[in-house]
């Protein structure tokens, strides 16, 4: 990293509590829903508007969620209301709500066309049993043997699980405009990588970037190959993206994250974004000069051990690393009788 860069300093310590809210700048609210996950919030933002409130993001669709909403709703959101969500990714914790807002409170959606997709597609796609392009997946993978059988017989878990119906309006946002919230000007600028066509809001007036998951403070998103496009090279667009938006980050930047802190320090953090998914995959090259799984290659990417509720983002994280590699020349691959590819050093 570069020693001149302002370190990434946290303003906000505070967490809000549960059903309330902690105001970031003047008519942004920033507010946390609990997730049933390892990773046990996300973050959504209020943004005061002259007729009633824009939210981004929305949280899971679940009973809870919604108590939460409506507490909020008669609480810091003052009984005003919700005339619109912003949706910056197809994510369950960030589009999990979309449509119960349109449908229950009457909110326009905004959201990237490919999002909308994507979270259309998933609401209605809906299964007792995993399919079979899944776990062929899995066994590309090397998934090992007894977390592979739970996800046999286990009914999985599905989108529409903890997304509300999508009702099938929605206004397209998309990269280059310009757009007005809180009183503000924004432009979107679309990232990639953890999320096909992932929106991010820069805003004109004050160093304010609404970021998504596409940039965290002190984790790095989850970068998955899925079963719906297996030879998918998601890394290649997650550098991409991230060298491109860096060029319009600044010191003073407040980033208003998906997850974990607001922070300020965007060129550091930058940096370090992209400098550590490119130590990841020296080491990844180095840990395949003898012939690998992309489940044995855990302990090289991610430093530490990897329990069964994680499990399946490392999977889909390790695989991408090594599809990278792959696509680049870096490395080979040969299947191995149990359907487990195999990688190893070109």
């Amino acid at each position: 990293m570069d020693g001149t860069m302002t370190p990434i300093r946290y303003p906000f310590e505070a967490i809000p509590p549960e059903g309330e809210a902690v105001e970031v700048a003047d008519g942004i609210l920033w507010i946390r829903l609990p997730l049933p996950l390892k990773l046990d919030h996300v973050n959504v933002f209020a943004l005061r508007e002259a007729d009633g409130w824009t939210i981004v993001d929305t949280g899971f669709a679940s009973k809870r969620s919604r108590a939460i909403w409506r507490a909020l709703l008669d609480g810091p959101l003052e009984g005003r209301p919700v005339v619109r969500v912003i949706v910056t990714h197809h994510h369950p914790d960030h589009v999990g709500l979309a449509g119960w807002f349109q449908d229950e409170l009457g909110a326009e959606l905004w959201i990237p066309r490919t999002a909308w997709l994507f979270a259309r597609m998933l609401t209605l796609d809906k299964h007792e049993v995993q399919k079979e392009e899944t776990l062929a997946h899995y066994r590309a993978g090397g998934m090992i043997a007894e977390i592979y059988a739970k996800r046999v017989t286990d009914r999985p878990f599905l989108f529409s699980d903890i997304v509300a119906p999508m009702p099938l309006g929605f206004r397209r946002i998309q990269e280059g405009e310009v757009i007005g919230i809180g009183g503000r000007t924004w432009d979107i600028r679309m990232g990639n990588g953890h999320a096909p066509e992932h929106a991010t809001f820069w805003c004109r007036e004050e160093p304010l970037v609404l970021a998504g998951d596409q940039i965290l403070s002190t984790i790095s998103p989850n970068i998955g190959v899925y079963a719906t496009e297996p030879e998918a090279d998601p890394v290649a667009e997650w550098l991409e993206a991230c060298e491109r938006l860096s060029q319009f980050a600044t010191e003073d930047h407040l980033v208003l994250p998906g997850h974990k802190l607001p922070f300020t320090g965007l060129p550091a953090r930058m940096r370090q974004l992209i400098d550590n998914h490119h130590h990841a995959l020296e080491r990844l090259l180095d840990f395949v000069a003898e012939p690998k799984t992309a489940a044995d290659c855990f302990s090289i990417l991610f430093k530490r051990k990897i329990g069964e509720p994680e499990y399946g983002l490392a999977l889909v994280e390790s695989m991408a690393h090594l599809n990278h590699l792959y696509h680049l020349g870096r490395i080979t691959r040969t299947r191995r009788d149990d359907d487990a590819w195999v990688w190893q050093k070109a």
